[in-house]
């Protein structure tokens, strides 16, 4: 029994040391490109071993830089005290503020105050009351509407609401909101749709237009496309209506998105592949990664004698993390490299034609080609990409269920979905094709699908039931 004991609290602390590794390990796995060199710079400032190589060095030059003294721990302890306070020294200097110069404070705060950052729409309707003369009262029951109104640009709340809440006047309030309605962008401050299109066809000096009778008394008839029932109350032709909601579909339903645009999303792929001499070649972007090796002034200094036993242990310690490190980044290389390579053996039609011709491929059957667990694929894909001869694609791009074609074939869901937009977009205007007609000529062309899994993909691909696609 205490043999027992003694060797399971064994396996107890070796989980606690591989535990972190292990960690380690798999994030670096799932680490975007663009992410990971911001965290081996984070473990290179925590593990002093570690440098990173001026030029990429071949790899039997590689390996002779990652070799380390492991087994000859002799150091001159005085050096490395040495090194301690210089490093000491260092840190003293760095992390403290007390010596700056106001010159150089100055600079620093310029440099925060020259940080660009995205206007708020609230903070732009503030710059613009700011530039209106107001009583204390008026601009508290202003400020009160514009802290109330969303990203979108609606108002989330009623004169009434705030005038009970505020004990300001709701007169007071209709006021201001009738102000704040006349600032930019038009339709600001509307409490819903009907409200937003209206007044901006307002501000365009369009209250006797037909759009405007046509939002004003039609607004639901409209949302759901029901352009005869327009004409029939309204008495004009359906395609006078068809004009007029083209019209009306240029207004802005949701003005303050325009201070909440998203950043441009910027992707460095992982993966590029070209054709080469008739073949595709993977081609494994590392140059964003630091190319690492153990520190030869650590091999130097452990090449001699003369320490104690902690100072041994501690640099042991740090080697074995910094070789672990390195092994990782290199298995991810590797492991994407090795999927990619699949990718591109298995889609092959997908690099000639494009994405109409993506063939099904799930991640299991990678994962038993490249001899890992599917769970590691999944990893290994998530967040990187991969550039190819017809744009940048997400590597799980290439995975997918699909369909078995009448000749045998196999067809994924995603070149389903590109049939199914293609017949959409080439479709008569005046007579758009139902869910089921679409149903019979996937049939027609040999790919069995069901009229809920069509209307299914037409709802991802953001396509409007045919009786809302209809022209006149």
């Amino acid at each position: 029994m205490a043999g027992q004991g003694m060797h399971q609290s064994q396996n107890f602390a070796l989980q606690q040391v591989l535990a972190p590794q292990l960690q380690q390990s798999l994030l670096i796995l799932q680490t975007p490109l663009l992410e990971l060199r911001n965290l081996v710079q984070q473990e290179m400032e925590t593990n002093p071993v570690l440098e990173e190589l001026s030029t990429e060095l071949s790899p039997e030059e590689r390996d002779g830089a990652e070799a380390s003294a492991d087994d000859n721990f002799k150091e001159e302890f005085d050096k490395l005290a040495t090194l301690d306070e210089e490093w000491r020294d260092y840190m003293a200097q760095s992390g403290s503020y007390s010596g700056r110069s106001q010159d150089s404070k100055d600079r620093r705060q310029f440099f925060f105050d020259s940080i660009a950052t995205q206007e708020t729409l609230q903070q732009n309707l503030i710059g613009q009351l700011n530039q209106t003369a107001l009583n204390a009262a008026d601009r508290k029951a202003a400020e009160l509407i514009i802290g109330n109104i969303d990203d979108n640009g609606f108002l989330q709340s009623t004169p009434e609401e705030m005038a009970l809440n505020a004990g300001i006047p709701k007169e007071d309030f209709e006021r201001m909101l009738a102000l704040i309605r006349s600032f930019y962008p038009p339709g600001v401050g509307a409490r819903d749709l009907r409200e937003c299109l209206l007044i901006q066809l307002e501000r365009d000096g369009k209250q006797n237009s037909l759009e405007y009778k046509i939002i004003s008394e039609h607004m639901e008839d409209l949302g759901k496309r029901r352009f005869p029932e327009i004409a029939r109350r309204m008495g004009m032709s359906v395609e006078k209506v068809q004009e007029c909601a083209n019209d009306i579909a240029r207004l802005n339903p949701r003005p303050g998105q325009i201070f909440t645009t998203a950043p441009p999303n910027y992707v460095l792929p992982d993966v590029t592949v070209e054709k080469m001499d008739g073949e595709y070649q993977v081609i494994l972007n590392g140059e964003q990664i630091p190319h690492l090796r153990i520190s030869n002034t650590y091999k130097d200094i452990m090449a001699q004698g003369n320490n104690g036993s902690e100072v041994k242990d501690y640099i042991r310690d740090k080697i074995r993390s910094g070789k672990f490190l390195i092994r990782s980044i290199h298995q991810r290389q590797q492991t994407i490299s090795n999927i990619a390579q699949q990718i591109v053996s298995r889609q092959q039609d997908f690099f000639e034609h494009g994405s109409s011709h993506l063939k099904p491929m799930t991640m299991k059957e990678i994962a038993d080609a490249v001899g890992v667990h599917e769970t590691t694929v999944s990893r290994a894909v998530s967040g990187k990409y991969m550039a190819t001869p017809w744009g940048v694609f997400e590597m799980k791009y290439f995975f997918t269920s699909g369909y078995q074609t009448a000749s045998g074939e196999a067809m994924s869901n995603t070149s389903v979905k590109d049939v199914i937009l293609d017949l959409v977009k080439n479709e008569n205007g005046n007579a758009p094709l139902s869910d089921m007609e679409i149903v019979e000529i996937l049939r027609e062309r040999g790919i069995p699908i069901a009229r809920r899994t069509v209307a299914k993909y037409r709802t991802e691909l953001n396509i409007l039931p045919s009786n809302m696609r209809r022209k006149y």
